[in-house]
């Protein structure tokens, strides 16, 4: 089995491993770097668990080839805490329910984030539409959505 040498950027840490030619980008960070939060509901792109940025664009990390990170900047729901301090909106999925299982909140948080990061007051439609991607058994989408917007309120508050 060929392996490749894979440089890249993790959540802000420079990071180095080997990875098999044909190994997701998902199992490389669960297995390789031991980053779990990312979740494998599907396998094929379809439930959004398993959500990164990559260069600051949204990606299912189990589509993506490991050796395809070379050079990347990646960011995993690890990486949008600072520390100890949650990012608000992992802060209003707790408070708002916004989550059960857990399998699909990694997903729903780097997806919100992402769009946050674009649009910092996102109607309700944009939020629906820019976590299209992902899929939740558990709690239905409306406290999802709810937890999103008083997210996008709180980082607006911050802003000014």
């Amino acid at each position: 089995m060929n392996r490749t040498h894979v440089n890249c950027t993790v959540n802000g840490d420079d990071v180095d491993f080997l990875a098999a030619d044909g190994i997701s980008l998902l199992d490389a960070l669960r297995d390789e770097l031991g980053l779990t939060g990312s979740k494998e509901g599907c396998g094929t792109g379809d439930c959004g668990a398993c959500s990164i940025l990559i260069d600051g664009k949204l990606n299912c990390s189990c589509l993506v080839l490991a050796p395809e990170a070379e050079g990347a900047e990646i960011v995993t729901v690890e990486g949008i805490a600072d520390g100890d301090h949650l990012h608000p909106l992992q802060q209003t999925f707790l408070e708002g329910a916004a989550l059960q299982c857990g399998i699909c909140t990694p997903g729903f948080l780097v997806a919100a984030k992402a769009l946050l990061d674009t649009n910092p007051d996102p109607t309700e439609t944009e939020i629906r539409y820019a976590l299209a991607g992902n899929l939740c058994r558990c709690t239905g989408y409306d406290k999802i959505i709810r937890s999103v917007q008083e997210a996008a309120v709180q980082l607006r508050e911050v802003a000014k």
